[in-house]
């Protein structure tokens, strides 16, 4: 039997290895005999034999054919290159219909890199592409690292000693464990790939002038000036020095080792230097030059695709292009690397940016506020580093303890709510998402579009515990907050100040930004002294029932002067353990006279922000209340749900898509029946009713009460119509029903009649889920009706959902009163709703062919619930951006 399969073009994957270097992973082809040949020339005896149990020092033609020309199901190889040249292969060989032998062959140089681990991983999912559940595996004893490899790749393995070797099988397909493990090494290689960026012990800048007005003599010049502590070499062919640091004509030419490239040359020269950069082993490129894929052309798309396709070929990585540079203001490295020639000082806040345009603006902000940054990354077009990238890099980085982010568009969704839900457990993040009205990606973002709505796209931040604020002004008033002072406890807040207006202006903006306020604001009068203000924060410091602390400051004649008050605001705020927020004298930032100077000389823990009015600290003040109560809450478990059956869904996809159906394909009643059944879910029996004989042969069918409803699209939710005929349990009835909704209604055929048995009543919600281009799986919940559709009052969240994740669902939306016994109604029986969720998002969650499922209307009752109407539509299944492999994107 042929099983040759086409060229599976989507196994193709750039990587990160351990050492946060890139490589490029694909399958063989014929095409590949002399890089194998090569290859196989540089491997060394032993792992020759290690491989082939005997010694084979060269391989003959029909090994070479053998090894290259496969068909990409009963067998399969994948190889790793750099460059142009190829380090390790690994491959299997199917032995049954569900298992296959695996092997892997590793280059000597670049073994201890995590290639094995890497291999295994897309060789796993291309197996389980092609039907496989088991790989075996035969390894001599001695052959430790391969016997590591399978040891920890976090599936049960099996090792039996035979014949002095050792035979190891284990099952393939993905469990908790592998999967943790899988994302374990992720974050590692990719936070040492950003580490490998930030921490260059040397740095060139290619496209040095001598201009003074040049991009390239500015970046030097800012390097120099900003005290980077390692060498620069100016990259420029027509000069010997630059702004005082030797130049060379081109990378090659610099006799030291290079660790970063800064590229300031025109577009159509960038791939030449990124070539000579492999050459001379530079391991990160800052691409500042302009003239990419944010002009909008096909060439400058092609050109930017080519840049990364290089880059990450050769073991490196991008920031950029079109970006304002990076910076590292840790002493051991005082790296300026931007087109800014003002920096915020050192300090605790970590910043992505994805706007090359408004990094200046933003930079000079933060310096203007007193903000202190640890590191920036403008990333311009984010072709390569992203900010899930820095989110991998910052959760262990004890230098940043806040993460902001301004982003432009989000490359991987899914992944990122994954990473951040992680870090946001232990540093706070803010985020600033452009595009919220539109939705739109700029130029230069490589990237789909969001189709999912953006109340999604806002609970998915939620989920994750980002703190998301719609301007960047708003996400720095945050940040001042969280880099100086404490976490509240509660959501109390305490307001004191010499102004009864502005007390009272604060009270008004702490309840609208969902805070409570303890008693009555204490109001000083315009008289009030530097200890009145002292006293006060004691008392509120020393009250349970106070969380957070807000102080209003006005000038006032016959008072202690400001900067009285500000210093007893400052040693207060030194020690206490509740945050202080101030509108002090309608300054921004942090002022001078209530900063706590750490050893550099810069603002610490401690310093007290101030807003320029009550309604800007109370809104930040709220912000951080909201993260501080999500950071304490449990984050719930993913709960073990019975009656799944994966693999049966699977089957059942299979035979509904069958060989022809490309484009998908919409599921009716039946189908949708057997669908739902696999994970646990029953729907209602509905038959069509074409005909009045066919509506009273279904009701002698289904016996007992019955309804005839009409189910064609334009009728649903019909306020002027009545599109179902409730407790039918008689032929004259089925007569009288079928008469008047004819007659209401028009063509039976048209309005889709249907029987159903007769529900038992209770509160109509929807459910639906469905798989988005770029989020990947999402599921909404709300109650059905005309009213939740007009005002939108759905929930969302992203699979995997954990136990707290469906409660917190199910009783966000404003209806939700209606589930709980609103003015005498029932209390429904949330927990039957919130199985049903779950079942749902595990089913398009483990089955990407299930483009979408929508329960609607589910009648939920005291006691369990019934799903009356479902639509659901079945395709191939996408290439979702957070598969069970590791790539860039």
């Amino acid at each position: 039997m042929d099983r040759t399969a086409p060229y599976p073009a989507h196994w193709e994957a750039d990587v990160v290895l351990s050492d946060g270097a890139t490589a490029h992973l694909r399958p063989i082809t014929p095409g590949d005999a002399d890089r194998l040949v090569a290859f196989y020339a540089r491997v060394s005896d032993e792992s020759k034999y290690y491989r082939f149990f005997a010694p084979y020092p060269t391989l003959s033609s029909r090994d070479i054919e053998h090894f290259t020309n496969v068909d990409h199901d009963d067998r399969v190889a994948l190889i790793l290159l750099v460059g142009d040249d190829m380090i390790a292969v690994g491959r299997y060989e199917r032995i049954t219909e569900t298992e296959a032998e695996v092997s892997f062959l590793v280059e000597d140089e670049h073994q201890g890199r995590g290639v094995g681990s890497v291999l295994l991983e897309h060789l796993a999912q291309a197996a389980r592409e092609r039907g496989l559940r088991r790989f075996v595996a035969d390894i001599l004893p001695a052959n430790r690292r391969m016997t590591t490899v399978f040891a920890e790749a976090g599936y049960t393995v099996d090792n039996r000693y035979e014949d002095g070797v050792v035979h190891a099988e284990f099952e393939i397909l993905p469990t908790d464990h592998s999967v943790e493990v899988m994302r374990a090494r992720e974050h590692r290689a990719e936070a040492r790939s950003i580490e490998r960026l930030l921490t260059p012990s040397s740095v060139a800048v290619v496209g040095a002038s001598r201009r003074p007005d040049a991009v390239g003599r500015a970046l030097v010049r800012n390097l120099v000036t900003g005290g980077f502590t390692g060498p620069v070499y100016a990259v420029n062919p027509h000069a010997r020095a630059i702004a005082g640091v030797p130049a060379y004509a081109s990378v090659r030419d610099v006799p030291e080792e290079i660790d970063l490239a800064i590229v300031a040359v025109p577009a159509d020269a960038v791939e030449q230097v990124v070539l000579d950069c492999a050459a001379k082993g530079v391991h990160g490129l800052v691409v500042v030059s302009a003239g990419f894929a944010e002009t909008g052309e096909a060439v400058g798309r092609e050109r930017q695709q080519a840049l990364v396709r290089t880059a990450r070929a050769n073991g490196m990585r991008i920031v950029g292009p079109n970006c304002l540079g990076i910076v590292n203001t840790d002493a051991r490295f005082s790296l300026n690397a931007t087109l800014a020639g003002v920096l915020p000082p050192p300090g605790r806040v970590g910043f992505f940016a994805q706007s090359g345009a408004l990094g200046t603006a933003i930079l000079s902000d933060g310096a203007d506020r007193g903000i202190g940054l640890s590191t920036f990354v403008s990333a311009g077009n984010r072709a390569d580093v992203s900010g899930n990238d820095l989110l991998q890099y910052w959760q262990d980085d004890p230098a940043t303890e806040v993460v902001l982010l301004y982003l432009e568009s989000l490359g991987n969704p899914r992944k990122f709510a994954r990473i951040s839900r992680r870090v946001a457990a232990a540093k706070p993040i803010v985020a600033v998402k452009s595009g919220r009205s539109t939705q739109g990606v700029p130029l230069g973002h490589t990237v789909r579009p969001i189709e999912a709505p953006q109340a999604a796209l806002d609970a998915m931040f939620r989920q994750s515990g980002v703190i998301r604020v719609d301007t960047i002004s708003e996400m720095f008033d945050v940040a001042q907050v969280l880099a100086y002072q404490p976490l509240p406890e509660g959501r109390t807040v305490a307001i004191m100040g010499n102004s009864g207006a502005l007390c009272l202006l604060a009270a008004d903006a702490a309840v609208s930004a969902g805070l409570e306020v303890r008693g009555e604001p204490t109001r000083f009068g315009a008289g009030a002294e530097a200890d009145d203000y002292r006293a006060a924060i004691r008392g509120y410091v020393a009250d349970p029932d106070v969380s957070s602390i807000m102080v209003v400051f006005a000038p006032a004649v016959d008072a202690s002067s400001p900067e009285e008050v500000a210093r007893a605001l400052a040693e207060e705020a030194a020690s206490s353990p509740k945050p202080i927020v101030t509108t002090f004298l309608g300054g921004r930032g942090i002022p001078e006279s209530m900063r706590a100077l750490d050893e550099l000389g810069v603002p610490g823990r401690g310093s007290v922000p101030s807003y320029p009015s009550p309604e800007e600290a109370a809104r930040a003040l709220g912000h951080v209340t909201d993260y501080a109560e999500w950071r304490r809450r449990p984050r719930g478990t993913v709960p073990a749900i019975t009656g799944c059956d994966t693999q049966a869904a699977e089957r059942t996809v299979e035979q509904l898509l069958g060989t022809d159906a490309s484009d998908g394909v919409d599921l009716n009643p039946d189908q949708l029946r057997a669908l739902l059944a696999t994970y646990g879910v029953e729907l209602l029996p509905m038959i069509a009713a074409r005909t009045l004989d066919e509506a009273v042969a279904a009701l002698q069918h289904l016996e007992g009460e019955v309804v005839l409803k009409a189910t064609a699209a334009h009728l649903r939710h019909r306020p002027d119509l009545a599109d179902v005929w409730r407790n039918i349990d008689t032929a004259d009835e089925m007569r009288d029903a079928w008469t008047t909704m004819s007659a209401t209604l028009a063509d039976p055929a048209e309005a889709d009649f249907v029987v159903q048995p007769m529900a038992p009543g209770g509160v109509p919600v929807v459910v639906r889920a469905w798989e988005d281009p770029m989020f990947g799986p999402v599921v909404s919940f709300g109650v059905a009706g005309v009213a939740t559709e007009l005002l939108g009052d759905r929930s969302y969240r992203i699979p995997p959902l954990t136990d707290r994740d469906c409660a917190e669902m199910v009783r966000e939306i404003k209806a939700a009163a209606l589930l709980l016994g609103y003015k005498g109604g029932i209390a429904v029986d949330l927990a039957a709703v919130e199985d049903l969720i779950h079942r749902m998002s595990r089913l398009v969650d483990d089955v990407p062919s299930v483009q979408s499922v929508e329960l609607n209307p589910v009648l939920v009752a005291e006691c369990g619930l019934a799903v009356v109407n479902a639509s659901g539509r079945v395709a191939p299944p996408p290439g979702r951006t957070d598969w069970y492999t590791r790539r860039l994107l």
